[in-house]
Parts: C-alpha cells; structure tokens; sequence
C-alpha cells in the first residue's frame, strides 16, 4: 500500500533543499529496508518507529523492515498555474495523484536567498499555491456540472448525489474556501473523494526556518500554526537547511549535531510521522525470525484489510487473526509468553485492528 505526499512550493522557499534531504536520507536507509527512486522526483522514506526496534530484539528477527511513504517533488508553481501558466497542467496532475500535500512556507529572513515576490510572507504565499488549486477545482466542478445535472434530472441516484456534493462544493470555493471544509456524512465520502478536488486534500504547512529557529519555531510559525487551524490544515516546523546538513553526516555523529542545536530528534522524522497521521494512517506488525515488519493500514481497518496489505489472498481466504497489544508482546517478552499469560486473541473479520497491534493470520489459499 503505496501513500504519496506531494511537496509544493513558491521559488526559493527551500522546497528542493528539502526534498534533497528526504532523498539522501532514504538513501542512507537503503539497507534497511526496500528503497527505490521511482522517478527521479519521487523517493521513498521510512517512517520512523522506535517500537519496531524492540519488537525484532524480542523476537530476534534477522530483518527490520519499516513502513514507508513516498514524497513527491512537484515543481512548476507559478501564479497563473490554473491557467496553464508555467507547468501548469503538469502541476496539478502531479498533486491530483498524491494522497496529501505538504506547503513548504518560508519563515525566516536572509537577504542572500530572493523571494520570488520580494517579501517573506509565508501565509501570503500559502494563499498563492491554495488560490491556484481552488481555481484548478471551480473549473474543474463548473465544467462538469452540466453533465451531472442532466443525469440527475433522469433519476440517477448517483449522479444527484454528487450534484449535491458539487454544488455544496461550489459555494465554498467561491467564497475562497477550500474544498476540505465541505460538510459531508460517511455515507458521502466515497462520491466526495470522486470529484477529485485538489484543495480536498489534507495539507501540512512546513514551516521552513532558520538554524535559530528550528528547535523554537518564531513569529512566522506563530502565525502558520493559526492559519492552518483555520483550513482544517496541520503544520510542522523544521530546518531544511540542517536537514540537509544531517543528511550528510554519519550516523555516530549525528546525534551530537543535534544535541549542539536543542533538537531531540531530525525535523525530517517529525515531518514523516506528521504526514503520516496527517493521511489516517496507523502501523501493525508481524514479527518472527526471518524479519519484523510495520505494515501502514488506514485507522479503522479490519483484520481482512489489515491482512490484504500482504497479500490479497490473505484478505480473500481470511479466517482469523491472532493478535497481541504491542505493550502485551514486549511486558512478557514475546509471543510464546503471550500466549501462555493470555494476552492473544483470536480476531475475526469484524475486528478493528489497534495501533501496535502485533498480527498473524490464518487464511485459506
């Protein structure tokens, strides 16, 4: 199961210095786990999860393989890219195939770097990549109406369902509001999700900032942060400039980079987990000699889902799944005493698989 984030951004925001970062630190991981270029603009990373460390020392699995995310660099954004402008039309297909978009915001002052608009402003230019998608949608949505009207006149449920979700979307978007505040029920979601709207995506605003920011954030990322509540929107703060920097380093010596700066850990895995629950998206494992695996799922799966994500034949002969609490498997140190302390379950199909959850199925071929 493939999650892609597309990283926009106006010139000169640190978009690319970012992206570069991402891309030499999946490099680095290369090792670790299954990494590919798919083009040269995408590049997978894993998501960082201390619980899979422990989980193969328990089990003393010979492999760790963690779950991933791809991060897509589109280019191409211009005012005007609704019209065509620039790379237009190759920029919003590039982000109409992404699962969320990530909006690197300039935060930070350097006469050296030129801002495209000779300002920094981060929530001026987060209006001029959200004004150009909002565009993109009312173009798209006016163009199309007309045909949807037509079927629903004749009685097509289907079609009256999304002319309703259509003209709901309309409105907001002429009021200069992103699709993502469109009131819909569960039962509309999946005819919402059809219309493909860009602006219905879910959005993280990077905060790009300087080195003496980064651990603190400023007065920008104050300002983000609010703007980004007001668009149903999460935000992160993170230095592409250091990211770039510890991408370089080895290993002994990037904990003490960090250590020199007040961080904790690299922005780049805060903008990893970010997204990743940015996108609904929650980890189990399988665990035993050969490898321990995190296996990314959407919260509210159940075991069948859960257990297609390794293969379709395990979803489509499901039978059960024993399951262990991830807290369970490492307080009584590993399956076998688990099972004996009466911690594993056996789930059926109605489950709902849990963050953490320790898996393995039993399915028919």
């Amino acid at each position: 199961m493939g999650f892609k984030m597309g990283i926009v951004g106006l010139p000169n925001v640190g978009k690319s210095t970012l992206f570069n970062a991402l891309t030499r630190t999946a490099a680095a991981q290369a090792a670790n786990f299954p990494f590919c270029t798919i083009e040269p603009n995408v590049g997978e990373v894993s998501v960082p999860d201390a619980r899979l460390d422990k989980l193969a020392t328990i089990g003393k699995s010979a492999t760790k393989l963690p779950a991933r995310m791809s991060f897509v660099d589109i280019a191409g954004l211009v005012k005007g890219a609704s019209r065509g402008e620039g790379l237009g039309n190759q920029f919003l297909a590039n982000i109409r195939e992404c699962d969320a978009v990530a909006y690197v915001l300039r935060c930070f002052e350097d006469d050296n770097v030129i801002h495209v608009a000779n300002r920094v402003d981060p929530l001026a230019d987060a209006e001029v990549v959200e004004t150009e998608l909002m565009l993109a949608d009312l173009e798209s949505l006016e163009r199309r109406r007309t045909g949807v009207e037509k079927k629903a006149k004749g009685n097509d449920k289907e079609a009256k369902q999304s002319l309703e979700l259509i003209d709901r979307s309309l409105v907001l978007l002429r009021e200069g509001k992103s699709a993502r505040h469109v009131e819909r029920s569960a039962e509309e979601e999946k005819a919402f999700q059809e219309l493909q709207l860009l602006t219905s995506k879910p959005a993280l605003y990077v905060c790009n900032v300087d080195e003496v920011a980064a651990a603190t954030g400023n007065a920008m990322t104050e300002k983000v942060a609010e703007y980004a509540k007001q668009h149903n929107a999460a935000t992160v703060v993170i230095s592409a400039e250091i990211e770039s920097q510890l991408a370089q380093l080895p290993d002994a010596e990037q904990a003490e980079y960090l250590e020199s700066l007040d961080l904790h850990e690299p922005g780049l895995n805060r903008l990893i987990r970010e997204a990743y629950g940015l996108l609904g998206l929650q980890t189990y494992f399988t665990v035993g000699p050969k490898e321990a695996r995190a296996w990314t799922i959407h919260k509210g799966d159940k075991a069948p889902a859960a257990a297609g994500v390794i293969h379709t034949d395990f979803e489509r002969g499901f039978i059960r799944a024993q399951t262990i609490a991830f807290d369970d498997y490492v307080s009584f140190g590993g399956e076998q005493p688990a099972k004996e302390a009466g911690k594993a379950r056996d789930e059926g199909k109605e489950y709902v698989v849990k963050d953490g959850d320790v898996m393995l199925f039993k399915f028919n071929t």
